[in-house]
């Protein structure tokens, strides 16, 4: 009898677990994917996206969560005005037929009860292809302005922008590697 009781107990808790999952919506203020990519190989430009939506689920008993992201390409900030426009050419992010830039993940690892890494599908230009992120940083705390919880982070990838098509002045020797980092920051929904 007593087995029977906790075998019941764990498919009840087991069957719950989503349940413990809490959801996060991104900060549009305090998040802004950042990116760093080779020019000539004489220096690196580097860049942002001001305008990011998204949201990240975590239960942190089960380890699992979600992650969906969405950056507005045309946001795109170099410091440098002319290169922005550039940028949102065909040659480059092609805005007008691609206004969308998304992150989804398919899992999360975790050490402890801390996100550690996402594996995930970036799909820039129409392309989707793998790209795994390292959580170089992570925290939850109770804001003390908002009174909710809110989590942060501080997230890199390396990827290879010719596999999505990005192959503006390639030819000259540039290099296609690119450096992403992103930090980011989520409110816990209500």
């Amino acid at each position: 009898m007593m087995k029977s009781k906790l075998a019941l107990l764990c498919l009840l808790v087991a069957g719950t677990s989503s349940a413990f999952a809490q959801t996060y919506k991104i900060e549009p203020g305090h998040t802004y994917p950042s990116f760093e990519a080779d020019h000539m190989g004489i220096s690196f430009w580097r860049g942002k996206f001001n305008k990011t939506s998204g949201v990240i689920t975590l239960d942190r008993a089960a380890k699992t969560g979600t992650v969906d992201i969405a950056i507005d390409p045309a946001s795109i900030d170099f410091g440098h005005e002319k290169m922005n426009e550039h940028a949102r050419s065909a040659d480059m992010f092609n805005v007008q037929k691609f206004p969308n830039i998304t992150y989804n993940s398919k899992s999360i690892t975790f050490k402890g009860d801390t996100p550690v890494e996402v594996d995930g599908t970036l799909t820039m230009l129409g392309v989707t292809k793998p790209v795994k992120l390292t959580i170089n940083k992570f925290k939850c705390i109770q804001h003390p302005m908002l009174k909710r919880e809110v989590c942060g982070a501080d997230a890199s990838a390396t990827f290879n922008r010719a596999d999505f098509g990005l192959n503006y002045a390639l030819n000259y020797g540039f290099s296609p590697q690119v450096k992403l980092a992103i930090q980011v920051e989520a409110l816990k929904e209500d």
